[in-house]
């Protein structure tokens, strides 16, 4: 025997159900319309009308449906996680290629300038000999 009652709308409703032909295997979830608090309100399965068969199947797969959409809202959200995760990565390893590009540029710069500074100390050293051996030469000569 079925019973009914009115219940506001604003109220939480439990109803257990089962179908002669359903398996056994199918979840608490099933058959308990609150089980979703992840959709909006309009999007909650329904209560089936208990004595109509085809009431009880639309809500059953209404249920199925509700779960797989929880199940892509998860996967939805575990891929926007990967996606912050690997754009993290990325501004990473472009931050990193633009300090290497800018220590190459440095390390050019100190390269030209260790070598400007090499010959002009070679430049220096063959002056510095010249004055000395015309020093030597005015000593030598006085």
């Amino acid at each position: 025997m079925i019973s009914t009652a009115r219940v506001p709308a604003d109220k939480p409703v439990r109803i257990a159900f089962s179908l002669d032909n359903a398996p056994d295997d199918t979840s608490p979830e099933d058959s308990d319309p609150l089980a979703f608090p992840e959709l909006d309100q309009q999007l909650q399965p329904l209560p089936p009308c208990h004595d109509s068969m085809e009431s009880m199947q639309v809500f059953k797969q209404h249920c199925q449906i509700a779960e797989e959409y929880r199940e892509v809202k998860k996967e939805i959200a575990l891929l926007e996680e990967r996606k912050k995760e690997l754009i993290a990565k990325l501004d990473q390893a472009e931050k990193e290629k633009l300090d290497a590009a800018q220590l190459a540029r440095e390390f050019e710069a100190l390269t030209e300038e260790n070598r400007t500074l090499k010959l002009a100390q070679s430049q220096c050293v063959e002056q510095l000999e010249k004055l000395r051996i015309q020093y030597q030469k005015r000593q030598g000569s006085s």
